[in-house]
């Protein structure tokens, strides 16, 4: 390459990628171990360099998710480790986390439940800022659990957080978990079956299926969140759930035959309305 800056951010221009020139940053700065901000106009590589950037930029045209590619991903305020087994952490999911944050201050929370946790990036962080806060992460994958289990040793807090291999669809959920909890937290898989192909090649083809298909009518998952929370929580508990576009009233309504009530709706970077505040209002 004559300039590898220019060069791979003309490359992944033509190629129609977002963000070309933050990622072409952050993939030189993976070759080069340093920060993003740190990368010059003019830097150079060696031979083998070029070739590991070459095949980067390679997967990246084909459009796999930067994540995926150099194996780790900023959320929140703190970096995870990614791979084809988990649903790449998303900005969307940060706002849940900021709403968890706001009454993990204000409440009395000291137990919270994790359902999908995938990557470990929601109870991972919301650990990491509260140490007084224990945690259970339960998931159907045990390939996402061994890359939880990894991000929340590098947090530091893996004494903290028990994680469950299970399905929460099963019958016998409840008596695994064994325990009641003061707040619990999950994107759930919300996109309906038949949508899944009209996906971004990024998500369709890259996250994990068991984490996207929400059955029929995307809602699949919610309904068994709402059957099984009231024996999870503890009195006056909440949930939060990140929910797809124009879910809300269909959500809102699942949880309130199980008697919860809606605290607020929360939109996106987009302004869609993409997180949920419940609450249990009987004992």
């Amino acid at each position: 390459m004559n300039n590898v800056f220019s060069d791979t951010l003309a490359t992944l221009i033509e190629a129609g990628i977002e963000n070309p020139r933050m990622e072409t940053r952050i993939m030189l700065a993976e070759i080069l171990k340093c920060t993003p901000s740190e990368i010059a106009s003019d830097c150079r590589l060696t031979e083998p360099q070029e070739q590991t950037l070459k095949n980067m930029i390679n997967l990246r045209i084909m459009h796999c998710p930067l994540d995926k590619i150099v194996g780790h991903r900023e959320f929140y305020k703190y970096d995870f480790i990614t791979s084809s087994d988990v649903l790449s952490p998303r900005p969307d999911t940060e706002i849940l986390v900021e709403e968890a944050c706001r009454i993990i201050k204000t409440q009395k929370i000291t137990d919270i439940l994790d359902l999908g946790v995938g990557s470990g990036c929601i109870i991972g962080s919301l650990l990491a800022d509260f140490p007084h806060l224990y945690g259970v992460g339960a998931d159907i994958s045990a390939a996402a659990l061994k890359i939880a289990e990894q991000n929340l040793i590098n947090l530091g807090i893996n004494g903290r957080c028990r994680l469950l291999e299970a399905d929460y669809c099963a019958e016998n959920f409840i008596s695994l978990v064994n325990k009641k909890f003061d707040m619990i937290v999950g994107n759930p898989p919300y996109i309906p079956s038949a949508e899944i192909e009209t996906l971004a090649t990024e998500v369709k083809k890259y996250d994990p299926g068991i984490a996207l298909d929400g059955g029929t009518d995307g809602l699949k998952y919610y309904r068994k969140i709402a059957d099984i929370a009231p024996f999870l929580l503890n009195k006056n508990g909440y949930i939060l759930l990140e929910i797809g576009k124009n879910q809300e009233n269909d959500v809102e309504n699942i949880f309130s035959v199980n008697n919860f009530a809606l605290c607020k709706t929360v939109p996106d970077l987009s302004g869609i309305n993409r997180c949920l505040i419940l609450q249990k209002t009987v004992a």
